[in-house]
């Protein structure tokens, strides 16, 4: 069997350059633990960038995934399938929503939210406000809906209609609302931003501003969904319900899916022919989500969540104490945490990420602010003890 080496010179090789890749080719995972083609062995902080929520190998969907893939693994969106049915009823019932869209990604999501939002809203009503700091995917729309500049460098033009404002700033926004304004879209939490929070009172204002402009509200909760902050969705914490709610990540605990949520009124223009997806609810992605809904709803897990992420925060504020030339604090909801770094930690960064790697911890650096944990929901209190152990003999030696 090759070694992290060999794997890593033939993909090179074959591979677009598109992702700054660790030295370590992964062959094998359990629980939160991963394992390379070398043997060694790290404790998974990533989870796939907040996919594997369930963490890796976990037996019920795996089960799920063999008995559907043995029964029938694709068939078009022309007939219907049970599991996807399963996955809608399952999602909207535990939910503001009445009519669901499946497909592949938090992208392909994001894209159906802002067709959705554009044909549903009046002639000539057309552009989608976002905020600065915002990531929303990587297609050519939500690049431009992303409030991030280094994402739009050399994509230029970018489709018309996406404008971004100011963070935290209302007045800014409200005056940048028109009479072709049809959508405030916003993560309740921005996860590639930095793991920055929104305050409840700022979602509030702009839930105020979309009802007296008459806009819809999008929430992005592609990373805060699914269980992430210790509820099924983030929204359900803010007392604000969107009009449009997107999804995909961990809802099926690493197979490819997303999906969009929204009311039957708002929901109705989208007739046939209007949108599709060739593989969207795919029924062995679609029998994996429900799996996975299935273990996320029961008694005590999201309980469960909420506790560990505030024993985490607290055991990362405590390092924030020891060593306050490096940390600031810690922020975040449920088991998406953010250890915020000084100005002198922010040149560090990248190294401190790359530390911990050698020491078997996987994290990242995001928004070139923060330390990201988003570890699989299921991680004990134990294993965050081992990498608050671990970032703190990192830290040490600045």
């Amino acid at each position: 069997m090759n070694g992290n080496k060999q794997l890593k010179e033939r993909g090179d090789k074959v591979f677009i350059g598109t992702y700054a890749r660790y030295p370590a080719a992964m062959v094998k995972g359990s629980g939160c633990r991963l394992t390379d083609a070398d043997g060694k062995e790290y404790l998974d902080f990533m989870a796939g960038i907040a996919v594997c929520s369930l963490g890796h190998g976990h037996p019920k969907i795996t089960e799920a995934i063999c008995r559907q893939a043995a029964e029938l693994v694709h068939v078009s969106n022309l007939y219907y399938t049970e599991p996807q049915i399963e996955l809608a009823e399952m999602i909207i019932d535990n939910s503001f929503g009445e009519k669901l869209f499946l497909c592949n990604s938090g992208a392909e999501a994001n894209e159906a939210a802002i067709k959705l939002a554009r044909i549903y809203s009046a002639e000539g009503r057309y552009k989608i406000i976002s905020l600065s700091g915002s990531f929303h995917g990587r297609t050519l729309a939500t690049v431009a809906a992303t409030g991030q500049p280094k994402f739009h460098k050399g994509f230029e033009p970018l489709p018309e209609g996406f404008l971004h404002a100011p963070f935290g700033d209302l007045q800014a926004l409200e005056q940048m609302i028109d009479s072709s304004t049809c959508a405030i879209l916003c993560e309740p939490l921005q996860g590639e931003g930095g793991v920055r929070p929104l305050a409840k009172e700022y979602l509030q204002g702009i839930k105020a501003l979309c009802d007296k402009h008459g806009l819809l509200l999008i929430f992005d909760e592609i990373q805060t969904g699914m269980g992430r902050t210790g509820t099924l969705f983030a929204y359900e914490q803010l007392g604000i319900q969107p009009d449009i709610l997107t999804m995909a990540k961990a809802l099926a605990n690493g197979l490819p899916i997303g999906a969009m949520l929204t009311s039957a009124k708002i929901a109705a223009p989208f007739i046939p022919g209007t949108h599709a997806s060739t593989f969207g609810g795919n029924p062995v992605a679609s029998a994996a989500a429900v799996a996975t809904l299935q273990i996320m709803l029961a008694d005590g897990f999201l309980e469960g969540v909420r506790k560990k992420g505030e024993y985490f925060q607290t055991e990362l504020n405590k390092l924030a104490e020891r060593f306050p030339t490096m940390l600031s604090s810690a922020r975040g909801m449920g088991l998406l945490v953010g250890a915020v770094l000084t100005e002198q930690g922010v040149a560090h960064g990248t190294d401190i990420v790359n530390k911990m790697f050698d020491r078997g911890f996987l994290m990242n650096f995001a928004g070139n602010v923060v330390l990201r944990f988003v570890p699989p929901l299921v991680v004990t209190r134990e294993e965050i003890d081992m990498i608050v152990a671990a970032l703190a003999e990192v830290l040490a030696e600045y």
